[in-house]
């Protein structure tokens, strides 16, 4: 019988590409494949037999009892590359499968196979039940999506030239979302030349998209390519959730791990991405716990998919239109884009806040072609070697600096006001002043951006508040972080109270006259609550978002519970 101590390898030889080898493909004993047969149903597969096969839905997780099953990618090209070959006592399997999200790859048995099928509730069931199981299996599906992230293995192929707006754009959704893809340069193969060759794309048809099976599309938009590749499940049907979670950030994630936790059903609602602003910081750290600091994707990624164990769906890209309040069946109404819409028997508002557009002439024109509003590495890579402009004085905008300093030859860092100390941790403040390639221009504005004539920024223009002088530079890249303005507008006409900057109002400021005790994160609207940055009197912290995610669970379950009982 085999050991945690003494496993088998996996049977692939080339095993030193993978992260962690022996945690990503471990080796299951028979004791541990005995406890996982009450989860699961045998299913065989003859030679040739395809277990799971790429972009269609997955149907769990397989654990090889006999015989052996070859993994390999197969993109939308034809191309087919070896991945690994797994044997008995190894699973099949990774985050995907929590959710039944469509499989990354290929699983072809090779002779005949006997397996163990965990379909995802089952698998999401023996996580919970099994704990030191769950943990080596979690920490496998993690370690294996991370591999898949690096090698480009899996998801669709991006063409088009790195630099294209269309691509920056694409790239970072995919990435923002933890979703596999790689990028092929039509200058440089021959395989994107073909495509090209056959589409004959215009230069606003960058980039184009190549979904697993085949199907191209021309510079979709962040839904339509969400689409192609599987990541929107439906609203559910005639489904009422418990609760619906409006927003992914810190505070909706915060929200759907400790309520799904506790037993209640789970819809999460994004328009973009998990994870909030919060998710685009290059490094967090003064939050609890993470002494050298932690990026907000990786810090997001894995509340992402803490909430999918504990079985929350999590919906995205979905925009949230409207709320309808009137609860005629018993429950709230959540219109989404198109002519869907979600019911729940509560609603968490977390959507947030909308980054801030200063009054730039023509700032539209060059939103996504040289004006940035987050710095990930997507962006850091147009930024090697040459001189870029940051916006801001708060905690995002140093944290981006410093970020990109490590990228840019200079960032040249625009501030309105005359110092950083009322709106920066110090801790940033000091960083910042130790950065030799950080130059720092107090009260002053930026007035004007020049761009070429494909809409590409090539210049900006600035001034000094205390100067009449205006100075210029050959800038492509522009930051901004100069503050945000709360995400509300899908809650007009439902009766939520904002105050006047159009946060919500919670607690006893929400002057709820219904002949009971107002919840703290409660609004104006029973079963309506509001965490995190949209809330009125908020922090406007990681660390406070998450706090009163985790703070409105008692909060629903006693709204839960009291409208549950039968009217006297």
């Amino acid at each position: 019988m085999a050991n945690e101590q003494n496993q088998p390898e996996p049977t692939d030889g080339n095993m030193s590409r993978f992260t962690r080898p022996e945690q990503t493909f471990p080796t299951l004993t028979e004791a541990e494949m005995a406890r996982m047969r009450h989860f699961g149903e045998p299913r065989s597969y003859a030679d040739g037999e395809f277990l799971f096969e790429t972009g269609k839905p997955g149907p769990g997780m397989f654990v090889v009892l006999k015989g052996h099953v070859a993994i390999t990618q197969r993109d939308g090209l034809g191309h087919v590359t070896p991945v690994i070959d797994q044997g008995p006592g190894q699973f099949l399997a990774e985050l995907g499968q929590l959710s039944g999200r469509p499989a990354l790859v290929d699983g072809r048995a090779e002779g005949d196979v006997e397996t163990l099928l965990l379909p995802p509730d089952r698998l999401r069931a023996l996580l919970v039940a099994e704990a030191d199981l769950g943990e080596r299996i979690m920490r496998a599906l993690i370690l294996r999506r991370v591999n898949l992230l690096q090698d480009g293995i899996g998801g669709p192929v991006l063409i088009g030239p790195s630099h294209s707006a269309g691509v920056v754009r694409l790239q970072g959704f995919l990435t923002r979302n933890g979703q596999p893809h790689h990028l092929l340069d039509p200058d440089r193969d021959h395989d994107a030349a073909e495509v090209i060759a056959r589409y004959s794309p215009k230069p606003e048809d960058w980039p184009l998209v190549v979904a697993a099976g085949g199907a191209v599309l021309r510079n979709p938009s962040e839904t339509e390519l969400a689409r192609a590749i599987g990541m929107i499940g439906g609203p559910g049907g005639d489904r009422i959730y418990d609760v619906a979670v409006v927003g992914c950030g810190p505070a909706g994630l915060a929200t759907a791990v400790y309520a799904a936790s506790e037993g209640l059903s789970v819809a999460v609602l994004d328009s973009r991405a998990f994870g909030g602003q919060a998710g685009a910081s290059a490094r967090i750290e003064n939050y609890l716990g993470f002494p050298t600091g932690i990026s907000g994707q990786a810090l997001t990624a894995r509340a992402f998919t803490q909430a999918q164990k504990f079985g929350a769906d999590i919906m995205i890209p979905v925009t949230v239109k409207s709320l309808d309040c009137s609860r005629a069946d018993g429950a709230f109404k959540v219109a989404l884009d198109g002519s869907d819409a979600l019911r729940s028997r509560a609603v968490v508002v977390a959507s947030g806040v909308r980054y801030r557009r200063p009054e730039i002439k023509s700032l539209d024109k060059f939103e996504g072609r040289g004006v940035w509003y987050w710095a990930s590495p997507v962006e850091a890579k147009l930024c090697a070697g040459e001189e870029v402009a940051l916006v801001g004085a708060g905690n995002s905008a140093g944290q981006a600096a410093v970020f990109l300093s490590g990228h840019a030859r200079k960032v040249l860092m625009i501030i309105r006001g005359g110092g950083l100390g009322a709106s920066m941790s110090r801790y940033l403040i000091e960083r910042i002043e130790a950065t030799p390639n950080i130059e720092l221009l107090f009260n002053t504005e930026v007035t004007a951006l020049e761009g070429d004539e494909a809409s590409l920024l090539r210049r900006i223009r600035w001034r000094s508040r205390l100067a009449s002088e205006e100075d210029s530079a050959d800038i492509r890249n522009l930051f901004l972080f100069v503050g945000a303005d709360p995400a509300t507008g899908w809650l007009d006409g439902c009766g939520v109270t904002l105050d006047r900057s159009g946060f919500v109002v919670t607690g006893a400021q929400s002057e709820l006259n219904q002949g009971r005790p107002v919840a703290p994160l409660e609004t104006s609207v029973p079963g309506v609550f509001a965490v995190g940055d949209v809330r009125a009197g908020s922090v406007k912290r990681v660390g406070g978002a998450i706090g009163e995610g985790a703070q409105v669970v008692a909060s629903l379950h006693g709204y839960l519970g009291d409208a549950a009982k039968p009217a006297l």
